[in-house]
């Protein structure tokens, strides 16, 4: 049908007319009623030819209008529409009498049109279905009142009271309440998020650095309690705006195939013209006449056009497009789209993307006959007056792993620049820290204990002594750990085909090993700074042609740029990472990986079944047109059937689940 310049040359060709949206397919309806009456008229009736021919006329006007208007509009442009073929073939038959052919020819042309516009809005229809999630007005905090107000008009630090079981109307921080969200619409995830309110609204860091659990987003639907929202984007810039935006601009990035589609049919389509201008003085070598020559002509322009082969290819890509928006996956193009269902090779961030993004405490082993809940209260105490991340996470995982709670016996304490702490317990000198500090300060370090803290060391742990006066009682260890999807999802990417997946970090080698080995990663590159990710990548990339690079799309952009699809994860509220990912996750969840692969996979499948459908009938047609086994009717029939096929055939993608 329509080529893939009318569809994504970013001109909406939605023909609104005397009966709507509609309109198309009316037009359609009334060609055919034209054509059948026409039929009626010539073989049925006494009437005169003439009638008959003004009913064919009627039926070419409604059949042909709509592909006339487009075809002038593409022609300004320097473009050149497939569907004038078809203009051009419909002329020839009324010139030649052949009329009631010609009338046949324009009324399945332009069902074949609408229906094909029908299926493919389908598609649209799920893309769209994004803008409709924000809800258009907002509960306003104003003066001590509840207002309702617009939400373009919400300005930023509103508050924006939110009401059980509603719609939110802003990206925010919950300044009050605690409630489970929905945000399928945003990340794909199916289960409610619980969600509280931020202790400290004072220190705000920047949006995308806030913990998810404080953080909401426009159109996700709120849980049975009420909620007060500090607004810190405005709906324009809003998370979900920025997703539709980038849906809808994602249709004109053209795929591979699509070039290619391009390309073959630049010059295919002037050698068809050529060749069926030739067609026409036939009768001048072989015995038939004109009339004969120019209907073999007009049926061979009816089956070489190649309207099945322009659709193919986009209806695919906006279709996988589609499904991948309603997983909570923006996929930018059908370059993207392709590359990803092609590679075997992929790069993994470690932090935040393979690993929780979070140090935990994984060892707290009293030594020197120490006793275990005395040794555990006595960190606590001293590790809760600190504000390292490492600190507050040793303090968190004691109380939630061994139920002791501060005692509040510490004080005085003092951080020791790239060593550890000093502190006072009970009257007595604490020293948390590395083993520089404890040489500095006198404290004895048994080989025994030298060797267990090398052991931690080589597999990937960071160890901190702690000495009480002096003496060495204990024993810390903390990692970031790996996710607990991480391995799963990285054994069925294996499955499906995925023969290298790389660890690139800037952590010490040995960490970089060490988790490597516990999720299953072939490789692991550590000590990388920004650029030597970069490196990394191109490196991979001579090596293995295609390649990925997964990370959150904050310090990973230059390495994602360089790679062949770059794929952010968690992308939700970060503009950085929608804006330099190729694919974006909308959850932080790397089991989603699979799902984005399988359905490139599925879609690059569909395109190449698609050329084949629509290859296929061309190279059948045109032979048999041209032995004149095939009238221009027959040919049309089986043009508009095959571009349906192809189009239902990428329509199945909108239902696509992961096999598991």
């Amino acid at each position: 049908m329509k080529d893939e310049h009318s569809k994504n040359d970013g001109h909406n060709h939605e023909h609104i007319g005397v009966f709507g949206e509609k309109t198309e397919l009316y037009f359609a309806i009334l060609s055919g009623v034209f054509f059948f009456m026409g039929i009626i008229i010539e073989f049925a009736t006494n009437l005169p030819e003439q009638t008959a021919i003004y009913s064919y006329m009627a039926a070419y006007f409604f059949g042909g209008y709509f592909t006339l208007t487009e075809a002038i509009e593409k022609i300004k442009k320097g473009g050149f529409e497939i569907d004038f073929l078809m203009l051009v073939a419909a002329a020839g038959a009324a010139y030649i009498g052949s009329w009631e052919e010609g009338a046949l020819l324009l009324f399945l042309f332009s069902i074949g049109h609408a229906l094909e516009k029908y299926a493919m809005n389908k598609a649209k229809k799920s893309i769209e279905a994004l803008g409709e999630l924000s809800p258009k007005t907002a509960l306003v905090k104003k003066e001590g009142k509840v207002v309702e107000v617009p939400v373009e008009q919400l300005k930023l630090n509103d508050i924006v009271v939110v009401r059980p079981n509603t719609k939110i109307a802003a990206d925010g921080v919950i300044i009050k309440g605690s409630s489970s969200i929905n945000q399928a619409s945003i990340t794909g995830e199916s289960i409610p998020i619980d969600k509280t309110a931020i202790k400290d609204l004072a220190n705000l860091p920047e949006f995308r650095k806030i913990n998810k659990e404080n953080v909401v987003f426009t159109g996700t639907i709120n849980g049975d309690d009420a909620l007060e929202i500090k607004v810190l984007k405005l709906s324009e810039d809003s998370t979900i705006a920025r997703l539709v935006k980038m849906v809808s601009e994602v249709e004109t990035k053209k795929s591979p195939t699509q070039l290619a589609t391009k390309k073959f049919e630049k010059w295919f389509v002037p050698a068809v013209i050529i060749f069926v201008v030739l067609l026409c003085f036939v009768y001048l070598v072989i015995d038939e006449t004109s009339k004969e020559s120019i209907y073999r002509a007009i049926s061979v322009l009816v089956a070489a056009s190649p309207c099945a082969l322009a659709i193919s290819t986009p209806s695919a890509v906006l279709s996988g497009i589609a499904r991948a928006a309603k997983g909570g996956v923006l996929i930018k193009g059908g370059r993207a789209l392709e590359d990803l269902g092609s590679l075997t090779t992929i790069a993994f961030d470690k932090t935040g993307t393979l690993t929780e993004g979070k140090p935990k405490l994984t060892n707290a082993i009293p030594l020197n006959g120490y006793d275990k809940n005395g040794f555990l209260e006595l960190v606590l105490d001293v590790e809760s007056l600190s504000n390292h991340p490492l600190a507050k996470a040793i303090s968190k995982d004691i109380k939630s792993k061994y139920n002791i709670e501060a005692n509040n016996e510490a004080s005085d304490i003092k951080a020791i620049q790239g060593k550890g702490i000093s502190a006072t317990y009970k009257g007595a000198e604490i020293l948390i820290g590395n083993e520089k500090l404890m040489i500095e300060r006198n404290v004895v370090i048994s080989d025994a204990i030298n060797t267990q803290m090398n052991d931690l060391l080589r597999n990937g742990h960071t160890v901190m002594l702690v000495a009480l006066d002096a003496e060495l009682i204990g024993l810390l260890s903390v990692m970031d750990t790996p996710r607990e999807t991480a391995k799963s999802t990285l054994l069925r990417l294996k499955e499906m085909g995925i023969e290298k997946m790389i660890m690139l970090t800037g952590d010490h080698q040995n960490v970089g090993d060490s988790i490597a080995k516990q999720i299953g990663l072939t490789e692991a590159k550590g000590n990388l700074l920004p650029e030597d990710k970069v490196a990394a990548i191109q490196e991979l990339k001579e090596k293995y042609t295609k390649i990925a690079m997964v990370g959150d799309g904050v310090n990973d952009a230059p390495a994602m740029a360089n790679s062949t699809v770059g794929i952010a994860m968690g992308a939700a509220g970060s503009d950085v990472a929608l804006e330099t990912a190729d694919v974006a996750l909308m959850s932080d969840k790397i089991e989603n990986l699979p799902f984005v692969i399988g359905l490139s996979r599925k879609s690059r499948s569909i395109i190449k079944q698609n050329l084949w459908i629509s290859l296929g009938i061309v190279a059948v047609l045109i032979p048999s047109t041209l032995i004149g086994w095939a009238s221009i009717g027959m040919a049309v029939a089986i043009h508009e059937g095959s571009t349906l096929i192809v189009v239902l055939n990428a329509l199945r993608l909108l239902r696509y689940n992961e096999e598991k």
